[in-house]
């Protein structure tokens, strides 16, 4: 394992990034892009800023090719989750071959590994470009990786998500959506007056129910699994003597490849119906697969082999990823990453060793891909 790979994660754990839409004192995206911008262009990389939105920058590091090649894509997320309950979450502590701290596994170790890359890219003699975008807010709405595809493009992109070291080809979207139900406020005394809301959310959650197992016994994707919905928050009345007239419910529901937006709504209105309620669909982003004889996975899984000592095996991701916004852009699109574990969790870590391998199967790909 190189030092620097472990120097350069330590590093960035150690910038707090993160995400204010899901923890208000999150610091967002702001030094840490800073510091990517800065280590990229020492390492002779040319950089380009990308306001997301107001204060979300991105980092668009390009290592430029002498042209008539291909373009290679390498992405990855900058901010984090919050810090939770956990210890020393910026520390970047190394126990053997494991760095611990907030985002060292999803996904400061990858980014690292991109950087690395792009650094060892530098004067390679690619004819095609390789471009490394850091991005923003994917742990809440993506629009990081929205605001790439929107100016820049790739005859190729690598998520870099992590995925132990196994082509991940498909994953599965999400729909979120909320029905609120409606009732008529009184004393709780008056019964021939008040409606209670909160009852008629009761034949809404007992056809969320039916769906969700509906969807769990029926047709499951191959690598993703299947279906599934949940309600994910509940909330009405005012207090104890007085009839609900509201409740609301917000719902998720997970999506796999094959399904359709309207699908999925036909079935919300179906279940809001069921209590007389409104519905209002939220953010809906789609699933994402490619398929495993295509020319950029069946690539990219020899050069993989040659590092790891065997095909990678082929996997599917049960979560969200950016690879539907690269994919839906018209980018062939696959994730593979570094192994680790805690996600989210009170603790976290990434395998060093498998950063390092990622960083040589990365250059090694970007040399045959881009030309």
């Amino acid at each position: 394992m190189h030092d620097d790979v472990e120097i350069l994660i330590a590093q960035l754990v150690g910038i707090e990034s993160v995400n204010p839409n899901l923890d208000p004192g999150g610091s967002g995206e702001g030094a840490i892009a800073d510091f990517v911008a800065d280590w990229l262009r020492t390492a002779g990389v040319s950089v380009e800023m990308q306001e997301a939105a107001p204060g979300r920058p991105n980092v668009i590091g390009i290592v430029r090719g002498s042209g008539g090649g291909r373009s290679l894509m390498l992405n990855a997320h900058m901010d984090t989750v919050s810090a939770g309950n956990m210890v020393d979450p910026f520390g970047a502590r190394v126990e053997g071959d494991r760095l611990y701290g907030r985002g060292a596994f999803d996904m400061k170790g990858a980014l690292a590994a991109i950087m690395l890359a792009a650094k060892d890219l530098v004067g390679a003699g690619l004819a095609g470009d390789v471009l490394i975008t850091a991005v923003a807010d994917e742990e809440f709405a993506s629009v990081g990786t929205e605001a790439v595809v929107r100016e820049y493009t790739a005859d190729a992109c690598i998520i870099t998500e992590p995925t132990d070291l196994e082509l991940c080809l498909a994953h599965k979207g999400f729909a979120w959506a909320t029905i609120e139900t409606s009732g008529v406020a009184a004393h709780g005394s008056l019964c021939t007056v008040g409606v209670d809301a909160i009852a008629r959310m009761g034949p809404v959650l007992t056809a969320l129910g039916e769906l969700d197992r509906k969807l769990q016994a029926g047709r499951s994707h191959a690598l993703s699994g299947p279906a599934s919905v949940h309600a994910s928050l509940i909330d009405g009345g005012t207090e104890l003597s007085t009839y609900p007239d509201r409740c609301r419910v917000q719902i998720e529901r997970r999506t796999i490849p094959g399904e359709t937006d309207a699908e999925v709504r036909s079935q919300f209105e179906a279940i809001a119906a069921t209590g007389y309620g409104a519905l209002a669909m939220g953010l809906i982003r789609s699933p994402y697969e490619v398929a495993e004889d295509s020319e950029l996975a069946v690539a990219f899984a020899a050069v993989a082999a040659e590092r790891i000592g065997h095909a990678p095996l082929i996997s599917g991701g049960t979560g969200w990823m950016d690879s539907a916004l690269t994919g839906g852009a018209g980018i062939p699109t696959i994730i593979f990453g570094p192994a680790g574990d805690g996600a989210h969790a009170d603790v976290e870590w990434v395998d060093l060793p498998s950063v390092q391998t990622c960083r040589e199967i990365y250059v090694a790909f970007a040399r045959q891909w881009c030309g």
